[in-house]
């Protein structure tokens, strides 16, 4: 089976509708926005959700 240049338009608007977003979230949650390339990497992305979640955010450290 060939798909096309599908391959490459489903990277792009996974970028724009995943990562983008992803990054801006971590960002305001006070870690650098590069992490949010980690959720790219299978099995590595629930690892890092895991790790966020039950994490101290910097956000938090700094205002307490």
């Amino acid at each position: 089976m060939h798909y096309g240049n599908w391959h490459g338009w489903g990277l792009i608007v996974g970028l724009i509708l995943f990562v983008i977003p992803l990054w801006k979230i971590l960002t305001k949650a006070g870690f650098h926005g590069a992490w949010a390339l980690l959720a790219l990497i299978p099995v590595i992305n629930i690892i890092a959700l895991w790790i966020f979640a039950f994490s101290d955010w910097p956000k938090e450290r700094r205002s307490a």
